[in-house]
């Protein structure tokens, strides 16, 4: 079985393979001080929990936009599954995709590794929206070319600027705000979510409108990260919901490297 860890951010996301079926998935917060004997104590527990052993393990893919991190996960791999991993992006595992952007060496592995997933599950021009410590929109030509896209503040770290910056302003959880439709608050918790929700909402329908109309062609809108299920209920700017692309995404490079 392949063991693939995408490391964001914010999170670490590790799924257990069976081709390209997900057997298990596990998440922890990312610390780049994590040591591989700590990784191997969590994950050992979380194996054994789903009726799996590390023995099962015969290939690991590691994807990572936290370049600190990698070594440990790197060691864990080598030292308790005996496996030397692959890493995103790095030959064999390498993309195998055209960047056409200014400098394709800048592309986060997080965002390659979503247009060859996309990219093999939708035909035809695509915008992949990947919702998490940032939201990244990645366009990807019919060809599988990955032609740029756009950086903007995640929602959670919106909120947490707002929350930060203005002193009398309470915490709040994102969410639909419960204002009946409404986008005009009564009350500041209400105005908050408001602002936060629908001002997000707003945002992505916005740069999706410009993009296309920039790409020229019909193009199909992909959403994936935490908080891609929640917007799909408001917003029909999206054409599917692919909360694991990025996971996928490894199993596939991994299959080819193989």
């Amino acid at each position: 079985m392949l063991l693939a860890i995408d490391v964001g951010n914010t999170n670490a996301v590790f799924a257990l393979f069976n081709g390209l079926t997900i057997k298990a998935r596990w998440r922890i917060s990312t610390d780049p001080r994590r040591t591989a004997d700590e990784y191997a104590v969590w994950l050992n527990q979380l194996l054994a929990i789903e009726g799996f052993v590390r023995q099962d393990i015969a290939n690991v893919i590691i994807s990572t936009v936290v370049p600190r991190a990698l070594h440990n996960l790197q060691m864990l791999s080598r030292k308790y599954f005996d496996v030397e991993p692959l890493v995103a992006g790095v030959e064999p595992a390498d993309w195998r995709i055209q960047i056409d952007v200014d400098e394709p060496r800048s592309l986060g592995a997080d965002r390659a590794v979503n247009t060859i997933a996309a990219h093999a599950l939708h035909p035809g021009d695509l915008i992949v929206i990947d919702f998490g410590t940032a939201t990244t929109y990645d366009v990807v030509d019919y060809t599988g070319a990955y032609k740029g896209g756009i950086i903007a503040p995640g929602i959670n770290l919106s909120l947490d600027a707002l929350v930060s910056a203005a002193a009398k302003l309470p915490r709040i959880a994102i969410e639909i705000p419960d204002t009946d439709g409404s986008v005009i608050g009564r009350n500041t918790e209400d105005q908050m979510q408001i602002g936060v929700f629908w001002g997000y909402v707003a945002m992505m329908e916005g740069l999706v409108a410009r993009m296309r109309a920039e790409i020229g062609r019909p193009a199909k809108v992909i959403a994936t990260g935490g908080l891609a299920v929640l917007f799909d209920r408001h917003t029909t700017i999206f054409d599917a919901v692919e909360p694991d692309l990025t996971l996928q995404g490894l199993a596939m490079i991994a299959e080819r490297a193989f």
